[in-house]
């Protein structure tokens, strides 16, 4: 592994131990790195350029973002699913950068719609520098992903902008969900697909496509980042409630006091319904009800169910790369997606 590889896989596991992701996460990862170090490094480098490109305080807001880190799985998934059709190329490199550049936008976005006050282990964005400058500061990431998409792979642009119509409408779905809570599952699953799984979706699908990739290929690593995606947010809502929260840099029940119906309290008032009514008052600040939801998430053993739901999709995914060709960037992919579907914090 060259110089700039070992501290990009040394940037990750440095990353790994902030966020608590487990050692055998972390590794993993590194592995990854060990294949994809170079291109990685490359991607930081974009990434705080692009930050950094604009008007303050916008460039700002997303500066503090981007220089918290993160475990870069979105572009992990262009750059390995790429690297399985041969080298990594400028284009594939590119939408990398564009991966994350997108997803840090929609984090700037949600800490404003969902008033948050933390991120990554570090005060939000909002909390620094207010509410509009962290919206602008997501639109900036944006008109860089965009232009970066333009200029790299044209043909891929109409892809990403579908791309960024579901993430809309997912984030629109949810937050009509405040004002009259839908506790239907499928309602549950809409948001997930369109919030979460649909950019790495995209992610891995972008790396296949313009590494040369046939469109059977291409569409199978595009499932793989549909499961993956789906399963990486049911372990991060059981988590929500049953993980530990020195380890996750975020409160416990954020979801519940942001008022967002995620599974395991979809699953616990279904088992007991009559609790239907403390989802409004918990919203409304009811400390009572929070405690009562909060107990009956716990002793449903929804969250147990979640992550087994999460271990179905990672089979899913996995199952999907079986027509990429054989080569370790692929068994990479598969064991990224195992890792990160079973961590605890």
């Amino acid at each position: 592994m060259t110089a700039t590889a070992t501290a990009a896989a040394s940037s990750l596991r440095a990353t790994a131990t902030v966020e608590r992701v487990g050692d055998r996460t972390a590794r993993r990862i590194a592995d990854a790195h060990a294949i994809v170090g170079d291109d990685l490094a490359w991607v930081e480098t974009e990434l705080a350029r692009a930050a950094e490109t604009g008007a303050a305080p916008g460039t700002q807001a997303a500066a503090h973002l981007l220089g918290a880190g993160g475990k870069r799985v979105r572009p992990l998934a262009v750059l390995l699913s790429a690297a399985c059709f041969g080298e990594v190329t400028s284009a594939a490199r590119a939408l990398a950068v564009v991966a994350e550049l997108v997803h840090a936008a929609t984090l700037l976005h949600d800490d404003v719609i969902d008033d948050s006050d933390e991120r990554r282990g570090r005060p939000a964005s909002r909390r620094v520098w207010g509410n509009a400058v962290s919206v602008l500061g997501g639109d900036l990431l944006l008109t860089h992903a965009l232009e970066r998409t333009l200029e790299a792979a044209p043909a891929l642009l109409p892809d990403l902008v579908s791309t960024l119509r579901r993430l809309v409408d997912g984030e629109i779905v949810q937050l009509r969900g405040r004002s009259c809570a839908d506790l239907a599952e499928a309602t549950y699953f809409a948001i997930v697909r369109d919030k979460t799984a649909s950019l790495f979706s995209f992610a891995a699908r972008a790396g296949a496509r313009v590494a040369g990739a046939r469109e059977e290929e291409a569409r199978a690593l595009g499932e793989y980042g549909a499961h993956l995606g789906v399963a990486f947010q049911l372990v991060d809502d059981a988590l929500d409630y049953s993980g530990d929260r020195s380890a996750m840099g975020k409160s416990l029940f954020g979801d519940l006091r942001e008022g967002k119906v995620t599974l395991p309290l979809v699953r616990a008032i279904a088992a007991r319904p009559a609790l239907t009514p403390d989802v409004e008052r918990a919203r409304d600040g009811d400390d009572g009800a929070s405690a009562r939801l909060l107990a009956a998430v716990l002793e449903s053993g929804a969250c147990d169910e979640v992550r087994s739901l999460a271990r179905t999709q990672t089979e899913r995914a996995v199952a999907a790369l079986s027509v990429v060709p054989a080569c370790p960037a692929r068994d990479l992919l598969a064991c990224v997606a195992t890792e990160l579907a079973a961590r605890v914090s």
